[in-house]
């Protein structure tokens, strides 16, 4: 089992979303055999994480896994963060996070399946 760093990235919308546009960044650990595993259990740490939002009057709707990076060792001092973004176009911001999540997945196929 190998060791990844995944970012997670979340919208949060507070009550009715009459505000500037805010994204959670969130980097975590995930053990997985292969890219293409860990992928997927980050994808689902995400989905599972929207839906057991405890505070009603804030949401934290899941966009995609943006980021995956095999960790060849675990260093003194790494830096593990969750930074909160304001952007003034949410839809482009978002379609983004999507295709870099497709590209991960794509890349973790072309692994598991051996084909370059």
């Amino acid at each position: 089992m190998k060791w990844y760093l995944a970012k997670l990235v979340f919208r949060i919308i507070c009550a009715n979303g009459d505000h500037k546009p805010q994204f959670d960044e969130q980097l975590r650990l995930v053990q997985a055999e292969d890219d293409l595993h860990a992928f997927h259990k980050a994808r689902l740490i995400g989905e599972t994480e929207n839906a057991g939002n405890p505070v009603p009057l804030v949401q934290w709707k899941f966009i995609d896994v943006s980021e995956l990076h095999l960790l060849s060792e675990f260093a003194d001092g790494a830096e593990i963060y969750s930074s909160i973004q304001e952007e003034e176009e949410p839809d482009r911001y978002m379609i983004h996070i999507q295709k870099r999540a497709t590209q991960l997945l794509q890349n973790g196929l072309h692994q598991f399946t051996g084909l370059n």
